[in-house]
Formats: structure tokens, sequence, C-alpha cells
């Protein structure tokens, strides 16, 4: 009988039903790495979001037979360990492809039309003591007519591309850095940081991936462009970043995500001076989570377990 272990069952705002075979259920609202052995002793299903298990912690596991990941990312696994151990790895796909999507749109029309400066503006009086019906204080841009420049074409890219069109922009998709031939439909990549009004982030975090967005490439956009990113923190040099707001080399940038997640006190991305700014928007890695997103996500996890068990492994990555 299979032992299902949970290590983050507050991770996931969900119903999770209970798989379909014969089973135990353990499930820990939060977990610690150093807990992750200890817990998942015994243990032939892991469940895991963002808890690290490295290749010693697999080693150490004899009994595991899966790690059934309740997110897309998978670099928190060492998948070689796994694989040399025949261990299915399993992920989540898909589940978001509506609610991140909305959220990059949300966080570029926001910095498009300026709207927390111009909150600022009327809590400060000064629509209040205008003598005319509207103010200028701030400019105003549309969508409509500017180039959106992708960097990843899968689910996510394909979903912000779609809302992307319907407010008529111009859908510029990025070829990988680097490469030598370009896919049909695909632009140079850095053709796209040149021409785009607007770059938006949907690529995973790998090792070819780390630091794609450094200070070469923000000083290569334009002036007035925008940087959204609601994939990984690592995709972006932070300390780059900092200094193209702060020195205007882009006109702004909207992240959901950071390097390390929970920040710790003091973290660069969340200096004071740089959260006032009004061209820079940061929310807490929540571009995913919708209660719609969440419960799809967690029935897909039960699927994926319960084909594991049957014999029939989906969403694998190793």
């Amino acid at each position: 009988m299979h032992r299902i272990v949970c290590l983050e069952r507050d991770s996931v705002i969900a119903e999770f039903r209970r798989p379909a075979f014969p089973h135990d259920w353990i499930e820990y609202p939060k977990s610690t790495p150093a807990q992750v052995i200890e817990r998942l002793q015994g243990a032939t299903i892991a469940i895991v979001n963002k808890l690290p298990l490295p290749a010693a912690a697999v080693d150490a596991l004899k009994s595991l037979k899966m790690v059934a990941v309740s997110a897309t990312g998978t670099n928190i696994v060492d998948l070689d360990a796994c694989r040399q151990r025949g261990i299915v790895v399993s992920n989540i796909r898909g589940y978001a492809d509506h609610t991140v999507p909305e959220h990059a749109l949300a966080l570029l029309l926001a910095l498009s039309r300026n709207l927390i400066a111009w909150r600022a503006t009327v809590q400060a009086g000064r629509w209040q003591q205008s003598d005319q019906f509207c103010l200028f204080d701030h400019p105003i841009r549309d969508l409509h007519g500017a180039a959106l420049g992708l960097i990843g074409s899968g689910s996510l890219g394909n979903g912000v591309a779609r809302l992307a069109e319907a407010f008529g922009m111009r859908v510029l998709r990025a070829e990988r850095k680097g490469a030598s031939v370009l896919r049909p439909g695909h632009t140079a990549f850095h053709e796209v940081l040149r021409q785009a009004d607007a770059i938006s982030l949907h690529c995973p975090l790998t090792p070819e991936t780390q630091g794609l967005i450094g200070e070469a490439e923000l000083r290569a956009m334009k002036p007035t462009a925008l940087l959204i990113n609601t994939a990984r923190g690592g995709l972006v040099d932070e300390p780059a970043l900092i200094r193209a707001l702060q020195e205007g080399w882009i006109a702004g940038a909207g992240f959901d995500v950071i390097t390390v997640e929970p920040p710790p006190l003091g973290h660069p991305m969340l200096a004071p001076e740089l959260l006032e700014l009004p061209n820079f928007l940061l929310t807490p890695h929540v571009a995913w989570s919708s209660r719609p997103a969440m419960q799809v996500l967690a029935d897909q996890l039960i699927d994926n377990i319960e084909a594991f068990a049957a014999g029939q492994p989906r969403n694998r990555v190793a």
C-alpha cells in the first residue's frame, strides 16, 4: 500500500481529493528543508512544491517511488538522482493558462497607464485643486499599436499573446538567445529587445536561462519599454534591473517573482526607495494563484498520482 506524504499542504488553497487506491495519506501544513528526509521516511509518494529535494535526500529515501510536484517548475528536484533510482517525477501543466496571462496583462496595463502615480496624485489632493476637469501630470500609453516581445512560447506565453492581440498589440516571439537559426514565426532575441515596447518573460529557469536579462539586455531595450516577469526571478539580473529603473534605462517593470522567495529582510528588490517608484510593481508570486487555477492544480496532482499507481505515469519530467 502506498504511503503518500504531502510536505507543504498550505502552499495550495484547494480541495485535495484522496486517490482512488489503497493508501496512507499524511500531510504537513509546512516543512523545512531540515525536515524533508525525516518526514519522507517510508513514503512511496512525496508531494512537494517549493521544498528542495537534492540528491542526498533522494539517496536517503529508500522507499520513494514517485515525486509529485504540485507546481510546473521542477528545478527544486534533483532529476538526475531520481532517474538513477528510477523514481518517477511528475509536474503540473496547463493549470494557469488564464490566471498568469491575466496577471501579466494587469501589470502591463497598470504601468502603461501609470495607475500607481495617478492614485498617488489623487491621494495628494491634486485633482481637487485643479482648475479643469482632468490632469496631465503623468503620461498614459495605449497597448493598442505597441509591440510586445514574448520570451517563452509555451501555454503561458501563448495566453499572453492572445490577450495582447485582443488589445491590438503586435506580438514578437523571441528566438532563443544566441540561436543561429530562426524558427518560423520567431524573431532574433536581440532584435526583439530592440523593437519591443514591452517584454514579457515566460520561460523556465534553467542553467541556460539564468540571468537571461542582464545589463546588456536592459540597455538594449527602448528607454520607453516595460519589462514584465511572471516566470522566475533568476531570469533577471536583479542589481542590473534596479539600476535600470533608478537610472532610466527602461521605463518600468512589473514583477511577480524574485530570486529568493520568501525574501529575507533587506532583500534589494524590497528596498523602500525601489518599492516607492511609481514605475515598479512587485507582487508576491501570486500570478498563478486564482482559486479556480489552484483547484485545477490540485485535481491534476491527484490525477498524476493515480496514473502512476496504475502503471501509466503522466506529466513525467523524470
